[in-house]
């Protein structure tokens, strides 16, 4: 079970990271819509895992290897947003959220089943 103080840093870390993705990575994501679904912290707070939706990209999982491969650089951005809430700011790891399409996925079975 998550103790509250890393409910509110999930929190915290989703909307900087919501924030960071939509007005400074656009290098970084080639202008796709780029959301932060949901943020796990580990106990300790040295681990965040970040789950993303993907949008308007072709490629969704170079896209993704992309964001991987600047994850010191979101790091970074992350670190000069947070430096007075947090001492540590944890190792980021980014993963697909695939939820969505998997809901679309049963919809589309459920009607071609009526």
């Amino acid at each position: 079970m998550e103790s509250k103080r890393q409910q509110r840093i999930q929190k915290l870390l989703q909307r900087d990271l919501g924030e960071i993705f939509q007005r400074e990575l656009g290098h970084v994501t080639q202008h796709a819509m780029v959301t932060v679904t949901k943020v796990y912290v580990t106990p300790d707070l040295s681990l965040a895992r970040i789950y993303l939706s993907l949008f308007a990209t072709e490629n969704k999982t170079a896209l993704l290897q992309q964001i991987c491969k600047h994850a010191k650089e979101i790091r970074k951005i992350l670190g000069n947003r947070i430096r007075h809430q947090l001492r540590v700011v944890p190792e980021l790891q980014f993963f697909e959220d695939d939820s969505l399409d998997y809901i679309d996925r049963i919809d589309r079975l459920l009607k071609d089943n009526q």
